[in-house]
């Protein structure tokens, strides 16, 4: 990525990842469709409802991967060989413990937490087992997005793309088996993500095992370097903390999604999950973003940095509303797969509506805070999204919504989305411009 078109280079990285990013979210996507058609729509919401929880507990350790993907393009755009080599084990052994103690705290947390987000009744137990039977495999999706981050940071994606494609079938095959012939509902749905991620993190590490270049993993030789675990951490903590705090908002959001009933609860279950399929699509271009900026900032290539923010924004503009609308015209359609409830449906066309049409915003924001982070500034992102996104959601959610009768409505609640995504883009633009003036605009010059 240091060298050539800076679209070709964004293009071809992220191509590939939003494909593979789109065949990830199809794992939670198979399990609600199945769910929804041959288990009934409690199981629907239960799977559903879960999402944000999975999420808020999960952002924390992906974010370390995050910073993984930042560490280790910053010592290949620079050509360290002993330190990329030192990332490459350290991260591997980081992914091993992230995924046990998510473990712990899944299985034995997921009742509590699920009583504090008013799950309906009816779901509760549901949700329960589901959850516990997804976080008893986390560590093979630890394993998964530690070794395709590291292969991320040297421009391949193509790889975790085949290993993803294989992992979804495989996922789809067991869901049907294990719901349809089985019957074991929530529980099987769980039980077949653990297996297809569990083949995932096999191959990825296979795959390091056998590289032939700095990226090579030698099982003998995983220990857990200081320096760079701590770059690590200083990189991916503030962007898991940043994730961690906006899955809180979703959280938040889910409560009060929940106190609507089961029927709101399914309608808006389905419609993120269709959702999810517009954001991670941008959020493959923003990943594409942060790896350009590490690997140019490790090579000393300011002027390629500077004219990032134009290009990307572009892309994501266009790719945000594009598809975004594309989903609100077909909704109908799309929410039909996932359950026949007419009043479910309907409660998920009001959701896609109030979120898709300005989704470009939400990847908007995201690429700057990925370019930020790319340069090295974790923390400022942070920051920027805790008080533009997740504090504005709270404002909302604990003043106007709660208090006010007349705001008091579905619609009301999802507003908060478009507009916490434009106030956090406009501070993390401005952000931008301060830093770069600041660090890199007399290296560009010269």
């Amino acid at each position: 990525m240091t060298e050539g078109s800076i679209v070709a280079k964004l293009v071809a990285f992220s191509v590939p990842l939003i494909i593979s990013s789109i065949l990830q979210l199809l794992f939670n996507a198979a399990d609600i469709v199945v769910v929804g058609r041959f288990a009934g729509d409690n199981s629907l919401a239960a799977v559903g409802s879960t999402s944000s929880l999975i999420n808020m507990l999960v952002n924390l350790f992906t974010g370390l991967a995050t910073g993984t993907t930042v560490v280790a393009a910053n010592y290949f755009g620079a050509r360290d060989k002993t330190n990329l080599h030192d990332t490459v084990h350290t991260s591997m052994v980081v992914s091993v413990f992230s995924g046990l103690i998510l473990t712990v705290i899944g299985i034995f947390g997921a009742k509590q937490i699920l009583l504090m987000m008013g799950s309906p009744e009816e779901v509760l137990p549901l949700a329960q087992l589901y959850l516990k039977v997804y976080f008893g495999g986390i560590t093979a999706s630890m394993i998964y997005n530690f070794g395709s981050a590291l292969l991320r940071a040297k421009g391949d994606t193509q790889r975790p793309l085949v290993i993803l494609l294989v992992a979804g079938v495989i996922n789809v095959i067991l869901n049907l088996i294990f719901v349809i012939v089985f019957k074991m509902d929530v529980a099987g749905v769980a039980l077949a993500t653990v297996f297809s991620q569990g083949f995932a993190a096999v191959i990825v590490c296979v795959i390091l095992v056998h590289e032939n270049d700095d990226f090579h993993l030698n099982p003998a030789e995983l220990k857990i370097n200081r320096t760079i675990f701590f770059r690590i951490v200083r990189i991916g903590v503030p962007a898991g903390v940043q994730g961690i705090l906006f899955s809180f908002s979703n959280v938040i959001i889910q409560s009060s999604v929940n106190s609507f009933g089961s029927i709101v609860v399914a309608g808006n279950s389905a419609a993120s999950n269709i959702e999810g399929f517009v954001w991670t699509s941008m959020n493959g271009l923003s990943q594409g973003t942060m790896t350009f900026a590490g690997q140019n900032l490790g090579a000393g290539k300011t002027e390629r940095i500077r004219k990032l923010p134009f290009v990307s924004q572009l892309m994501v503009i266009v790719e945000g509303l594009v598809l975004g609308n594309l989903v609100v015209l077909f909704s109908p359609t799309l929410l039909s797969l996932y359950t026949v409830n007419p009043d479910v449906i309907a409660e998920g066309v009001i959701r896609i509506k109030m979120v898709c049409t300005l989704y470009c915003l939400c990847g908007m924001m995201d690429c700057m805070a990925n370019m930020i982070r790319g340069i090295g500034h974790s923390v400022l992102p942070m920051i920027v999204t805790i008080f533009g996104a997740c504090g504005l959601r709270l404002l909302w959610i604990f003043t106007g919504f709660r208090y006010v009768e007349r705001f008091h409505s579905i619609t009301s609640l999802l507003a908060t989305y478009p507009v916490s995504w434009f106030v956090t883009w406009s501070v993390l633009v401005v952000c931008f411009v301060v830093i770069y003036k600041k660090e890199f605009s007399g290296a560009a010059q010269k």
